[in-house]
């Protein structure tokens, strides 16, 4: 939303503020301004001027050597406009004074200083200026000429010497808003004259509306029926004859302009004036394009055809409203009228058309017909039916002061379920607790009361305007009396009570999760869970594959996002095949996001959603590095001493000889291995590319925070190492396992060091080497303690077939 200053000022006398004083006041009272421009900010010493005499330059074919008054002296300007003639009056740059930018519409931050110099050797003591050098444009004042000097209208009250940028309405500053969208009366010139009223405790002084309309009745002129009350709660309709078409009045024009409005005319200006000034949209209609002169508010028929002003035809269906005559569409309600009952110069009767529709509607209909307009916009908001009478009235009021025709008396209003001013018990203590302030009642029904709340003493009870539809209990209420007590006068105070708070253990658990995968140097990435049905292509998989069974989008944005994800693995891919691309040498990512797996196609029921921890790299990494950060998320939850892999897990998107499924406590949990290299190459990665799936729901079952902790060891260590000749098929687990169950309560510690196959191990075979530590908690070990536990556990690897290596 913006507003002009100069018009906010109009409406609030006395308001003597910069525009930075106030849209910081604004902002703090809760009206948040984003920006404000002076539209003069690079205009000075621009008067108007009065051509006296024009003769040629000698040494050219197109300047002008012209004597040109400017009230306090008379200049001489050399120009090469087309346009100029004896005794117009036109804008003139002065001698050290600025423009805003070029002929060609270019701006130059800051202006261009003019000074005065020879011109083919003739001296020129100022400029003559465009339109587009002062900073504005032929839409904004299509008076001006396409090409050539702006000229001042004959019958302009102006004398030389005057200031341009007072005379043509460019002294006013043009202030942007970010209005929250449940603040329905700010969108609109009052509303937001009513909170700077508020704000700095000026008065609110809008233009009085006048009674208007002759002694005729407009239902003698047409009639109107509306079919969907839910859709439109109110429809009001006026009547002008005689209408005279001609521009409007400069004051209107250059409130409109600073609107970032172009004005058209008389007509069109007033309906453009009242949306803006009150947040009405309206619509005028030719009368004699009506047929029957009978208004129907319905449903359009499935498929009907409509053409809009624009001359758009578009195609209808029957959750659209239209403003239909007894034949015909003639506007799509709340949006845009059509262009057979469109307003010519021509025109003698005109039906005045304002109404509230319902907001949701306009605004699902705005997007199916691909129209949107500043009144569907308005309406989208959800518009108070009590504005729609009031912005009609003002309307004729300004029909009549403008002499744009002779208004009808009367008016159709129908108006069946009226929405009258609600209560609020008036709770000053309630107020100040939810605040945390010591406000006096009679302070707040102050701060209320520029508002327009009302106060019953007698009850004890506020009383809210229809305009205010965002005020419904206390709570709203104590937001209106802060924003005038002043936020930042508020005292900071701890919350009182008891309250249940706090992270849950699946958010604790997820958290340590995602902070101990940050720790190992993987970065998070946030992947979509709607894929494309290709993926299941990229990833190998058979077309018999249960994860193929996906469940499809019935809305899609498109093929690519068609499907809901039942595997965690694209999305990290793509993000590192982007970054392979890009040439980023070395690349560890996470994601923590659902997959989604049907019970059954097509669905009849909610899909199961399972949440998966997706570690993925390529560069710096090796499956033992992935291994390593797997085992720290799993040491972290006090899960790893009960973790096993099996390498039979047969994923055809895993390198054959480089995966491994994840097991704790015999239950899979995940899976861990290098990608096949087809399948990296399907995401354009040449490099081996290392990745970890595990199920977080299955962490957080199995999860322990129940750490013990143990002392410093009092008593030294024992080590011996371990080096063996392995069947290859044993693995590293198995050993290990060995060692925990026949090592005894004194086996400490044990630690692979060493693993090789080559030329010096039989084939079919591999080496091992393991340091194994001994200690006691409650003496020094002997070395037939040592050699007791050595013997059990030689004796259990040898019945697995390993044997020393000598």
């Amino acid at each position: 939303m913006r507003t002009s200053l100069k018009w906010i000022k109009a409406l609030v006398p006395g308001l003597d503020v910069t525009p930075q004083e106030f849209a910081d006041a604004m902002t703090l009272a809760g009206n948040k301004v984003e920006y404000y421009t002076d539209l003069a900010a690079d205009l000075d010493k621009i008067v108007v001027g009065r051509i006296l005499s024009i003769r040629p330059h000698e040494d050219s074919d197109h300047l002008l050597i012209c004597q040109v008054d400017v009230g306090t002296k008379t200049i001489q300007i050399v120009t090469g406009a087309p346009n100029i003639r004896e005794g117009q009056l036109v804008p003139v740059a002065l001698d050290g004074g600025r423009v805003a930018g070029g002929h060609d519409g270019s701006k130059t931050e800051g202006g261009i200083r003019i000074k005065a110099g020879k011109l083919r050797g003739v001296s020129s003591e100022g400029m003559m200026c465009s339109i587009e050098e002062l900073g504005s444009s032929r839409d904004m004042y299509p008076e001006a000429p396409e090409y050539g000097i702006y000229v001042f209208e004959e019958d302009a009250d102006l004398m030389p010497g005057d200031d341009v940028v007072r005379a043509l309405g460019l002294d006013d500053v043009v202030v942007e808003y970010e209005i929250t969208s449940n603040r329905v009366d700010c969108f609109s010139v009052l509303g937001l004259a009513r909170e700077a009223a508020a704000t700095f405790g000026r008065d609110f002084c809008p233009d009085p509306v006048t009674e208007t309309g002759n002694r005729e009745d407009v239902r003698d002129y047409v009639s109107v029926e509306v079919k969907n009350h839910d859709l439109c709660a109110r429809y009001t309709a006026r009547l002008v004859k005689n209408v005279k078409i001609a521009p409007s009045p400069k004051w209107m024009q250059r409130r409109l302009m600073a609107q970032g409005i172009r004005p058209i005319n008389n007509i069109v200006d007033i309906t453009n004036y009242v949306m803006e000034e009150y947040g009405q949209p309206m619509h005028a209609y030719d009368l004699d394009r009506i047929a029957d002169q009978r208004i129907v508010v319905r449903n359009a028929a499935e498929g009907e055809k409509f053409t809009s002003l624009d001359g758009q035809e578009h195609t209808l269906d029957a959750s659209m409203l239209m403003i239909c005559d007894k034949d015909k569409p003639i506007g799509l309600a709340g949006i845009m009228g059509g262009a057979n009952s469109m307003i010519t110069d021509d025109v003698h009767t005109m039906l005045f058309e304002a109404a509230t529709f319902d907001g949701t509607n306009i605004r699902l209909s705005s997007r199916r017909a691909g129209l949107r307009t500043d009144a569907s916009a308005k309406f989208e908001k959800g518009l108070d039916p009590n504005l729609a009478i009031e912005g009609m009235n003002r309307a004729c009021q300004l029909i009549e002061e403008l002499g744009a025709g002779e208004v009808v008396g009367g008016v159709i209003d129908i108006y069946p379920e009226r929405v009258n001013p609600w209560t609020l018990p008036f709770q000053a203590d309630a107020y100040n607790h939810l605040l945390g302030t010591q406000i006096s009642p009679e302070q707040m029904i102050e701060y209320l009361k520029p508002l327009g709340i009302g106060y019953d003493r007698e009850k004890e009870q506020l009383q809210i305007p229809t305009y205010r539809q965002d005020l419904h209990c206390d709570a709203d209420i104590a937001e209106e009396i802060a924003r005038f007590y002043g936020y930042a006068n508020i005292p900071t105070s701890l919350p009182g009570g008891s309250y249940a708070g706090g992270l849950s253990r699946k958010q604790r658990i997820e958290g340590l999760i995602r902070d101990t995968a940050e720790f190992c140097g993987f970065s998070q990435a946030m992947c979509y869970s709607f894929e494309s049905p290709r993926v299941f292509d990229k990833l190998l998989l058979p077309a018999e594959d249960p994860l193929r069974k996906a469940i499809r989008i019935s809305n899609p944005l498109g093929e690519d996002f068609s499907i809901m994800r039942t595997c965690s693995l694209n999305g990290i891919l793509t993000s590192l095949g982007t970054n392979y691309s890009r040439r980023n040498a070395d690349v560890w990512l996470y994601e923590m996001g659902n997959v989604y797996l049907a019970k059954s196609l097509p669905l009849t029921e909610l899909p199961e959603e399972r949440l998966k921890l997706t570690l993925g790299g390529y560069g710096a990494i090796d499956f033992y590095q992935m291994k390593g950060a797997v085992e720290e998320i799993l040491a972290k939850l006090d899960m790893r001493d009960r973790v096993s892999y099996d390498p039979g897990s047969g994923y055809p998107f895993l390198h054959p000889g480089r995966q491994a499924n994840i097991h704790y406590e015999g239950q899979e949990i995940g899976y861990i291995g290098q990608m096949h290299p087809s399948a990296a190459g399907n995401y354009g990665i040449k490099d081996p590319v290392y990745v970890a799936v595990l199920d977080v729901g299955e962490l957080v079952c199995h999860a322990n925070f129940a750490v013990k902790y143990e002392g410093i060891a009092n008593f030294p260590a024992s080590r011996r190492d371990l080096s063996m000749v392995v069947p290859r098929e044993i693995l590293a687990g198995d050993i290990e396992d060995i060692f925990a169950s026949c090592g005894g309560r004194i086996l400490e510690s044990y630690e692979l060091f060493d693993i090789y196959e080559g030329a010096q191990i039989l084939s079919g075979y591999k080496s091992m080497a393991y340091t194994l530590t001994f200690r006691a908690k409650d003496r020094n070990l002997s070395d037939e303690d040592v050699n007791q536990s050595m013997d059990s556990i030689l004796k259990a690897l040898k019945e697995k077939g390993i044997r020393l290596r000598e």
